[in-house]
């Protein structure tokens, strides 16, 4: 009977490296670079604002002649402090009126946190370089990341034009966090 070779979650994982400049090495010898955007609210713009938006978000559209993903990930928000934060200044209030609003208010945002209608979400936008053959691999890592930052830059000035800002993710901590979020995505969306 043969053994079956366990594997650690390690080998399943794409990841091979995160730089010290935010940059993801694949095992597949890609490069890819997560950026956040954070976007403006379209829906309180005026109908002649929109129109430009929209105008500007093709030319970004047609200006990017590379792949990019666009990741938007959902999380119910934690309204408990919050909540406990109300509940304390219930007990010091003397007025019944008010605290018969307050008791109200808590109300309405547990019911709306609990049919997820309070959540925060967050943009983000993924790019990558090609493969490059295993010859290349040391010359090319700078060519690599060179080009991954070239393609940020007008990202974020294309997305600017738009009204959005854009952050270039290089904290290892929170590019971890992202790729665990996306990687467990079924357990986040029930927290």
């Amino acid at each position: 009977m043969k053994k079956i070779k366990e594997k650690n979650i390690q080998e399943y994982i794409p990841i091979q490296k995160i730089t010290k400049e935010g940059i993801i090495k694949l095992k597949n010898n890609k490069y890819i670079k997560i950026i956040k955007v954070n976007p403006i609210n379209y829906n309180l713009k005026s109908d002649l604002e929109k129109k430009s938006i929209l105008n500007s978000y093709k030319i970004f559209l047609k200006t990017c002649n590379f792949n990019v993903q666009i990741l938007i990930q959902s999380k119910k928000e934690n309204l408990e402090n919050h909540i406990n934060k109300i509940r304390k200044n219930i007990q010091k209030e003397k007025n019944n009126y008010l605290k018969e609003i307050s008791e109200s208010y808590i109300k309405y945002i547990e019911k709306l946190n609990t049919s997820k209608k309070s959540s925060t979400k967050n943009f983000y936008i993924i790019i990558e370089n090609n493969k490059i053959n295993k010859k290349e691999i040391n010359e090319s890592e700078e060519i690599m990341k060179n080009e991954l930052k070239e393609k940020y830059f007008k990202i974020k000035e294309c997305l600017a034009r738009c009204g959005n800002t854009v952050t270039e993710i290089i904290d290892e901590k929170e590019i971890i966090q992202i790729i665990y979020s996306f990687l467990n995505t079924r357990k986040n969306l029930y927290n």
